[in-house]
């Protein structure tokens, strides 16, 4: 099983971010926090690094049954998106699947809630192309 989603865009990467934001939002997920991948490793290092951005995506109903069904799973939350630069034309999307870290977690009832945020995840990349 892959721990991730992915797909590649030939599009503007700024464009990219906004497309993949609002097919979250389709599925009922609010960006909670966006990291600046790149900009951050220049403040801190000073290297340079391609565009990379973390968007930490969060469904509030299924957050709220996975802490319900896991106090401990907010260590897993909020689900991960990427966006990164591969070369000058492709940009890729790439979305943590969250079932391949909830199966550590011996808990059928978030396996079922994972099973679902996964479908909402898939449906999102998908929905890119």
């Amino acid at each position: 099983m892959e721990y991730y989603f992915n797909t590649s865009l030939n599009e503007n990467f700024d464009d990219v971010i906004d497309k993949v934001t609002d097919e979250l939002k389709k599925e009922g997920f609010g960006i909670l926090t966006e990291i600046n991948v790149n900009e951050t490793l220049k403040k801190k290092l000073d290297v340079d690094f391609k565009r990379y951005q973390i968007l930490g995506a969060c469904n509030p109903p299924f957050a709220h049954q996975a802490l319900e069904a896991e106090d401990k799973i907010g260590t897993m939350l909020p689900c991960n998106v990427i966006v990164q630069q591969k070369n000058d034309s492709t940009v890729e999307v790439a979305a943590v699947n969250p079932l391949a870290s909830m199966q550590a977690v011996e808990n059928e009832k978030l396996i079922e809630i994972a099973n679902q945020i996964s479908d909402k995840l898939k449906r999102v990349i998908n929905q890119l192309n």
